[in-house]
């Protein structure tokens, strides 16, 4: 840090300050307000607080949180890691992480999507992981087809990055395939209601699947999937050499997490740590940011399972207690959510159909619309404790958006 110019080290010095003082105020971890101060001081701040670091950055519509807490775990062989480890991802949120750590060789940053190309461009990171692209907040984010068009771009400008992508997704791949050096993942795609098209001319995408494995092809161009490096197959993850690698000791419940969990060996495997190294400290991460969190309150267990767009759902689904088990649905409608609940539409709720269903949040007459439409009995109450109180003792699933979450994790206890 000592060797940062004079205005870049008041910028630092004041914008730990006012982190500091935003925590004491219970306005948050102070992320935001730090970077906010400490890039209006100087504006070139996160590029001089990356200079001489080995970064990754992480992006994707669903999963970045948990991948980089991921990544950062199987990283701390290596030594300190910064990271923005509760969510600030964008820009301010990464002078913060990187600010707080100011010996750290290493850095592992989730990036918001649509900021990928301007943090690429100001850091020159060395490692870019790209896992999922699908519809989220369209009234705030671009179309996602433009995103990935901007991705191509950036990747193209930036030759000395190495990309991991995930090669099952089509948009991630086309947003990828400008890179100069690309590892391909086969990390899964779940949610495909936004992929049926060719990103490169437009025509149908034929899919096929097995148990071991699938793929995709454009049936009117050359676009295809790539033959990948990497490969999640059902609980195991098959590396370059050909090893099937055991993803038993993961502790993150579902699917989506296999997936990330193949994404972080791949990225970790590119700082020399092998799975082997890599899994035992994988297994360490139980909980993210209050994401898969098991609450104790008043003789029920309440399990907090964050979900803001129609992938993101299909996912939290996937890790439901078995039915008939009740769950607590809670949908806003803030900046941070997206002012647009359309999406919900998206959904397919019938998968609740034999479950005690609560329906609460800003927007709860808008989720209430929707399940009833998809013939889901439910009950419609005003606040979430009238929900967890009418559960009988027991376990309790509650699935939410972001600020819906939020609000909820303050209210039964933050727990990392």
């Amino acid at each position: 840090m000592s060797d940062l110019p004079l205005r870049s080290q008041l910028a630092v010095a004041l914008g730990r300050t006012a982190a500091k003082m935003s925590r004491l105020a219970g306005k948050g971890d102070g992320s935001v307000i730090g970077g906010r101060i400490g890039l209006r001081l100087d504006p070139e701040l996160l590029t001089r607080l990356a200079k001489d670091r080995k970064l990754v950055l992480v992006s994707a519509t669903n999963g970045k949180t948990t991948t980089t807490r991921l990544i950062t775990s199987a990283m701390t062989p290596l030594g300190e890691v910064a990271t923005n480890a509760f969510g600030a991802n964008m820009p301010t949120g990464h002078v913060s992480a990187l600010a707080s750590a100011p010996d750290a060789r290493y850095g592992v940053l989730e990036c918001d999507e649509k900021y990928v190309p301007m943090v690429l461009a100001e850091t020159g990171a060395n490692i870019v992981a790209l896992m999922n692209l699908s519809r989220d907040q369209m009234d705030r984010a671009a179309e996602i087809w433009l995103l990935a068009g901007k991705w191509r771009k950036a990747l193209e400008a930036s030759p000395q990055s190495h990309v991991i992508a995930n090669c099952d997704d089509p948009l991630v791949t086309w947003g990828a395939s400008t890179a100069k050096s690309v590892t391909w993942v086969a990390a899964g795609q779940h949610w495909r209601e936004d992929s049926w098209c060719c990103p490169e001319c437009g025509g149908p995408l034929d899919r096929r699947d097995t148990e071991e494995d699938s793929d995709w092809r454009c049936r009117q161009c050359h676009f295809a999937r790539p033959r990948p490096d990497w490969s999640l197959r059902g609980d195991h993850v098959v590396d370059p050499h050909g090893r099937a690698i055991p993803l038993d000791a993961v502790q993150l419940p579902g699917r989506a997490n296999r997936s990330n969990a193949a994404i972080a060996l791949a990225v970790v495997a590119q700082f020399g740590v092998p799975p082997e190294q890599a899994l035992p400290l994988l297994a360490q991460v139980k909980s993210v940011a209050g994401r898969y969190t098991t609450v104790e309150y008043q003789g029920r267990s309440i399990r907090l399972l964050l979900s803001k767009n129609p992938a993101g759902w299909l996912e939290a689904f996937d890790v439901l207690a078995p039915a008939p088990g009740p769950v607590a649905l809670s949908i806003n409608a803030q900046g941070p959510d997206g002012r647009d609940t359309s999406w919900l539409w998206d959904v397919d709720y019938r998968i609740l159909r034999g479950r005690p269903v609560w329906v609460t949040g800003e927007r709860r007459i808008d989720l209430a619309a929707r399940l009833e439409a998809a013939e889901v009995s439910f009950t419609v109450v005003d606040d979430i404790e009238q929900a967890v109180m009418a559960v009988p003792p027991g376990h309790l699933d509650v699935i939410a958006n972001y600020t819906a979450f939020q609000d909820i994790r303050t209210r039964y206890g933050r727990v990392v």
